[in-house]
């Protein structure tokens, strides 16, 4: 399967070049591959490419720039005519075809390609800037690899000027502002079809792109990368310092209005020849600006391998990421970045991710543990949202999950697992919230609610306050953190416990071992309880209230338990509190209050 694989890497990276080649203001790139063709491979796995321009006919009405210089630019070769094409004024510009012929040796292996540009008209260009740029389609024909086909993509503004001063072949004056590169992008969609892979690709639409020239022309950003990759993972400092100050000059230099993706549709083989489907029904990208890496949104994600097993997601989102901070401290490093400047600032270059989420997550995978065995399940909902950062770490953290589904397997070993099975369980539903904050003025972290939930089973929540939680517990020094750390101490605990068929089960399993009644056991071990709490509690005033809680709780009589801790001392129980009641916990009863209800 390695040349099958090999094979829709080539045609995928092909279709991908030439999508983005028009989607993206790219032509430098082409135009520098294209004057470094031919070129030996510096390894012996590295791709030879040799490619060939053909231009039948070019109709320019109006141009300032010859048919010759104009031939010279489609055919790739922009660096050496950038002045003209920055330059460039023209009624319009019609290319009916521009034909790519390409030949790729890998490894002894050679692939032959044909990329074809079909009908390239450039509208009312004044000044470097047309007015309107559309092209009808592109098509890619590798007798080895397959084909692919794409429908018209357009354009509206398109800042040719713009583009070849942003990758520095033209001198852009200067500036750093932010300028329009083109507006009210159209792509149609296309097709693309393999031996081994056939997919349809939706369309894709953007309002407006911005940009602003780079710190770095495009020959050193290529020669750079060149240098990184013949370095490896020895880059050196003078070289890696380069390389993050042209990356963090990149995520500065682009804005972008949303972008919307009518998705793909794949169907074809696996690495066992096994058919598998792979589908995205639609994908949206947030508006991109300065140090803020865009949200994402995709739906309607399904992957299914015949005769194996599926997976479907409804949607999933990644939210924004905010780099200002890395970019920060990129911008403030020494000319040389090395492993020790790395080590030192590795919370100062983790940017404030704002989380993730999902939804109706379905999985029907076999169990890799057990022969025969699947996994099922689903969940419902999933959300992880961070934010307030301090060096590096989210204060603010909410997470939750809801129908957690997961099919008890009928044939497992597992003893639990058949108990529940005897008792009527067949699947669990679960979900759990975790709702946690830092309040700077208070100094102080509230648990606003720590829960797991299983439906039909029980729910049990916790919420609480930790004080002295400083700000120094975020220092970028460890051992400051760890001592802040041990200086934090609990104010407050209640924990809520709701029986919802949860002591039911438990009670069934014990009766079933023990040859009992349910019924008649639950009394017996309401008053074990019971005595057992106010043992425990001997001298606290609060002993009986909370033993005859316990008790009505798990006699059934009640079935929603709450138990409140408060300290009694200011700032609380701390770390060295805990550390002595390991060996003797009734050190901690005359420090805190403590109050039962059961209803």
């Amino acid at each position: 399967m390695l040349t099958s694989t090999t094979s829709r890497r080539r045609l995928g990276a092909l279709a991908a070049a030439c999508l983005l080649s028009v989607a993206l203001p790219m032509a430098p790139a082409w135009a520098q591959k294209t004057k470094t063709k031919d070129s030996p491979a510096t390894e012996a796995s590295a791709p030879v490419i040799t490619e060939s321009v053909d231009i039948p006919t070019i109709d320019a009405v109006d141009s300032n720039v010859d048919e010759d210089t104009l031939r010279a630019i489609f055919s790739g070769n922009v660096t050496d005519n950038a002045d003209a094409l920055a330059g460039l004024d023209a009624t319009s510009i019609t290319i009916p075809a521009i034909n790519v012929q390409t030949t790729t040796t890998v490894e002894g292996k050679t692939t032959n390609a044909t990329v074809t540009f079909s009908d390239l008209v450039l509208n009312n260009v004044a000044d470097g800037v047309a007015a309107s740029v559309t092209l009808s389609g592109m098509s890619i024909d590798s007798a080895e690899d397959g084909s692919g086909a794409f429908g018209a993509v357009s354009a509206t503004n398109f800042n040719i000027a713009g583009v070849l001063g942003m990758y520095g072949l033209v001198d852009a004056g200067g500036g750093t502002e932010l300028k329009t590169i083109y507006t009210d992008f159209n792509f149609e969609g296309g097709t693309i079809t393999s031996p081994e892979v056939n997919c349809t690709i939706g369309s894709m639409t953007a309002a407006e792109f911005k940009a602003r020239p780079l710190k770095h022309s495009f020959a050193e950003m290529m020669a750079l990368a060149e240098a990184v990759e013949a370095e490896g993972e020895d880059a050196s400092p003078e070289v890696m310092g380069q390389a993050m100050r042209m990356y963090a000059d990149m995520l500065t230099a682009f804005e972008s209005s949303p972008i919307e993706f009518g998705g793909f549709e794949c169907s074809g083989v696996d690495e066992e020849d096994r058919p598998i489907d792979f589908k995205v029904a639609g994908m949206s990208v947030g508006g991109m600006s300065p140090g803020i890496y865009p949200a994402i949104t995709m739906t309607g994600l399904e992957v299914a391998v015949e005769g194996d097993g599926a997976v479907g997601l409804g949607s999933f989102d990644m939210k924004a990421m905010d780099l200002s901070g890395p970019i920060a401290a990129i911008e403030a490093a020494p000319e040389t970045i090395d492993e020790a400047w790395l080590t030192a600032n590795a919370r100062a270059m983790i940017p404030a991710f704002e989380g993730f989420s999902f939804s109706d997550l379905r999985i029907d995978v076999p169990d890799p543990e057990t022969e025969g065995a699947r996994i099922k399940a689903t969940v419902g909902a999933f959300d992880l949202t961070l934010g307030s950062y301090l060096n590096g770490i989210p204060t603010d953290l909410l997470t939750t999950a809801s129908n957690i589904v997961v099919d008890l397997p009928t044939d497992s070993t597992d003893e639990q697992v058949q108990q529940l099975l005897a008792l009527g369980v067949t699947s669990i539903d679960a979900g759990f919230t975790v709702d946690a904050s830092w309040n700077e003025a208070e100094d102080t972290i509230a648990f606003d609610e720590v829960s797991i939930t299983g439906a039909d089973l029980a729910t049990v929540k916790l919420v609480g306050t930790i004080a002295n939680a400083t700000e120094t517990l975020f220092s970028l020094d460890e051992n400051e953190a760890l001592m802040a750390a041990m200086g934090v101490a609990v104010a407050n605990l209640k924990v809520d416990v709701i029986d919802a068929g949860l002591s039911d089960i438990i009670m069934a399993s014990v009766a079933a071992e023990q040859g009992g009644d349910p019924a008649t056991m639950r009394p017996v071990f309401a008053g074990l309880a019971e005595g057992t709490v106010v043992g425990f509690l001997a001298g606290a005033a609060e002993a009986q209230k909370v033993g005859a809680a316990i008790n009505s709780f798990v006699s059934g009589n009640a079935k929603h338990l709450t138990i409140e801790m408060t300290a009694k001392d200011a700032p609380g129980i701390g770390m060295m509190d805990f550390m002595a009641a390991e060996d003797d916990p009734s050190l901690l009863i005359g420090k805190v209050t403590i109050d039962a209800t059961a209803k």
